[in-house]
């Protein structure tokens, strides 16, 4: 199989194809910025789980995250990144070549 660059297989991208961090893109890309809190809850992962999750996307550059003081508590906002967007788009087009859609 061919992975030239014309090949839609090019954007399979193995760090989002994660289940849950395709699940965080895939909220993140539907949402714009979820808070933390939010997605926990949407998602049904615990706090550590999210957070691993989480940073794993944010050190590759495919998610950021906002911090501010809400109701005299810390809050985190997450949203994907321009990069963070092509990337989760790329790797659904690979999905669908995958699948031959």
């Amino acid at each position: 199989m061919s992975t030239g660059p014309t090949d839609p297989m090019a954007g399979f991208d193995h760090l989002i194809h994660a289940p849950n961090r395709l699940r965080v893109c895939a909220l993140l890309d539907t949402t714009g910025e979820a808070e933390f809190a939010v997605l926990q809850k949407q998602l049904g992962l615990s706090p550590s789980a999210l957070s691993k999750h989480a940073g794993a996307l944010i050190e590759a550059g495919y998610v950021e995250q906002r911090k501010a003081v809400r109701d005299t508590r810390q809050r985190v906002w997450l949203r994907l990144t321009p990069q963070g967007n092509k990337a989760y788009h790329g790797h659904l087009a690979a999905l669908r070549a995958i699948v031959g859609q």
